[in-house]
């Protein structure tokens, strides 16, 4: 993809904040909250105007309306706005408002066609475009929306993470998985990485710990909802701050170098790579062994699955697990993509299949 430097957020300082209500409720509101933050300096101000919601019967967004208190956010405060569009209808409304920031929510980057029609709706434009999540963790979904936008001619493109659903009971709203967009970083270094702990809290108290961990990430900032009356807000009070603990939450940020050309580390990573050497060894003899396994098994008409025998594996594990200070679940989760390549190579040697 060719992507190019959003100037708004190379000429910021960092991290890059974006701070707002979740949606814009009112003139008033809007310039009320804004004109708190601005007194912070954030990157830019966010709000929603168009608000996709679950059921109908809920505050969908108070409409074009708001891009105009959007524009009085920018001309009284030189304060870039943001705002999230979710059809080709959006999206020209706000650009002729003279958005500064678009972003796409994570239940339109869901969908290809929806992902589509934006696209084809900014071809030809240069403007900013934000693409959060899809809200199932499918990484090329999510890819494959940035690839969209790219091939419409939108070059400077970023990212919002906002965490995945997941069923049931949970800490938070949406699960941080954060495997997923620290595997898109890798694939995409040149391409900037806002976390938005907001959707992944669900809940105010939680900001300040996953604020934290996201630039522990190195991610390269933060999209925040505030609001100065998050206890009247139309949509989402509970994840929402005013911008007083908003304050305090990014005064308490650690910020961390993401160099690591000392000595000291380099030497850590040699003692690594070492071990890395050595587990890939142990990896190796281990599926030696297994396809021997899968030469007696074939032999003596055996299945390949032995529910006991991994039973009883996964058992031993979680009790070495403790005694070496390692995460019962995440050992767990290692193993089982051990044992699922062990029978992959069984399966081939009793089904007679060869390289």
């Amino acid at each position: 993809m060719r992507i190019e430097k959003i100037d708004i957020f190379e000429n910021a300082k960092r991290p890059i904040i974006g701070a707002g209500p979740c949606s814009a409720e009112s003139e008033e509101q809007v310039m009320e909250v804004a004109r708190e933050l601005a007194k912070r300096g954030v990157t830019f101000f966010r709000a929603g105007i168009w608000k996709p919601r679950t059921k109908p019967g809920c505050f969908e967004g108070i409409g074009t309306i708001g891009l105009q208190w959007l524009k009085r956010v920018r001309e009284e405060l030189s304060l870039p706005v943001a705002t999230e569009v979710a059809t080709p209808q959006h999206v020209e409304q706000a650009l002729a408002a003279d958005i500064d920031i678009l972003w796409v929510g994570a239940r339109t980057t869901t969908n290809p066609f929806a992902v589509q029609d934006i696209a084809d709706a900014l071809r030809g434009v240069d403007v900013p475009v934000l693409v959060k999540n899809p809200v199932n963790p499918d990484l090329e979904l999510w890819i494959g929306a940035l690839e969209r936008l790219n091939n419409a001619g939108i070059t400077r493109l970023g990212t919002i993470h906002r965490g995945f659903s997941s069923y049931g009971e949970k800490i938070f709203r949406n699960s941080p998985q954060w495997q997923i967009p620290l595997e898109l970083k890798r694939r995409l270094p040149e391409l900037p990485m806002i976390c938005d702990p907001s959707h992944i809290a669900g809940k105010r108290e939680l900001l300040s710990i996953l604020s934290q961990e996201a630039m522990d990430l190195s991610f390269d900032g933060l999209m925040v909802e505030s609001h100065c009356h998050p206890e009247c807000a139309l949509s989402d009070g509970r994840q929402q701050v005013i911008p007083e603990e908003l304050f305090v939450i990014l005064d308490r940020l650690v910020h961390r170098s993401p160099q690591t050309d000392s000595s000291e580390m380099s030497r850590y990573r040699t003692l690594l790579d070492d071990v890395d050497a050595e587990l890939m060894r142990l990896l190796a003899k281990r599926m030696e062994i297994s396809r021997e396994i899968g030469e007696v098994k074939k032999e003596k008409g055996l299945t390949v699955f032995q529910p006991y025998r991994y039973k009883e594996t996964v058992e031993r594990f979680a009790e070495h697990s403790a005694v070496h200070r390692l995460d019962a679940e995440a050992v767990k989760d290692i193993f089982e993509v051990i044992h699922s390549e062990s029978i992959r190579q069984q399966l081939r040697i009793v089904n007679d299949i060869r390289d």
